[in-house]
């Protein structure tokens, strides 16, 4: 269906270097629930994923993470099969942060950063300074470093995701991928995670793609925005462009104003639900 005012979504060209999606699907035991996925994030820039629940987001971040096999189509790792990298290669140079990791009972801060170092090490290959000092800086650029010695269950829930972000930065990977980094998080530690993530992007250059619900905050900090609806891309592209009153019915079936946000002159999405609608 065309929705008047929509930008459709367009098959994207694979990036180099970068991820991309060429006509896969993913899905479980066998039956498909992303389909026909043609996807690049750009590199170097944060990409957010967005849409309905149920409507394939996470599933299209953990085929990008490899932990779905295509049902079709292929995923690319600079323009090579992501099927064919060994996956200590792959975990170098990608990192994810699941939906609700979890940290083992008792299990200190500075030792969980320390286990993004694992695909670094090896048969012969010890703890070394590099990787004490790629904890560190991890440590650091979070602001968890007062917490290294603290237990991670006794830290609040925006001090965890903080600390699980520095173990996916401790990785020193290029590619950082986050299934709702914001889940479960107050509005305080919400803004405080994506402003984490917003400066490592400036800083680093790292190209970062999460899955987020609220619009609001995607059109805020993501720089390409993908909506998706059952199981397809419905459109992408800057928030700017992309997002409207039209989109926001036909990708949440919310009735909505879009307005300019008067903080950061993205757009903002205003509800309008049944009882503000006027009489009938």
């Amino acid at each position: 269906m065309t929705v008047p005012g929509l930008v459709p979504a367009v098959p994207a060209v694979p990036a180099a270097p970068g991820l991309a999606a060429v006509g896969a699907a993913f899905g479980y035991r066998g039956a498909p629930v992303v389909v026909d996925l043609h996807l690049a994030p750009p590199p170097g820039r944060i990409t957010a994923l967005v849409g309905a629940n149920a409507c394939g987001k996470s599933t299209a971040l953990r085929g990008f993470a490899r932990l779905l096999r295509p049902l079709a189509g292929r995923v690319l790792l600079d323009g090579v099969p992501l099927s064919s990298i060994p996956t200590r290669e792959v975990a170098r140079r990608v990192a994810l942060l699941p939906q609700q990791p979890i940290a083992p009972e008792g299990i200190e801060v500075a030792e969980l950063v320390g286990r993004g170092r694992y695909p670094h090490q090896g048969l012969v290959r010890s703890w070394s300074a590099a990787d004490e000092a790629a904890v560190r800086e991890a440590l650091v650029a979070t602001g968890t470093a007062e917490l290294a010695q603290r237990r991670v269950e006794e830290l609040s829930g925006g001090q965890r995701q903080r600390v699980w972000i520095a173990m996916a930065l401790a990785q020193q990977t290029d590619i950082l991928l986050l299934d709702e980094p914001t889940t479960y998080l107050d509005i305080a530690h919400q803004v405080e995670v994506l402003d984490l993530l917003h400066e490592l992007n400036a800083a680093r250059g790292t190209t970062v793609v999460m899955v987020l619900h609220e619009l609001n905050l995607a059109a805020r900090y993501a720089h390409h925005l993908v909506a998706m609806r059952a199981g397809r891309v419905v459109a992408e592209g800057p928030p700017e462009r992309i997002v409207t009153s039209e989109l926001v019915r036909e990708v949440f079936g919310l009735q909505s104003t879009v307005m300019v946000d008067p903080v950061t002159a993205t757009p903002m999405v205003v509800p309008i639900g049944r009882a503000h609608r006027g009489p009938r």
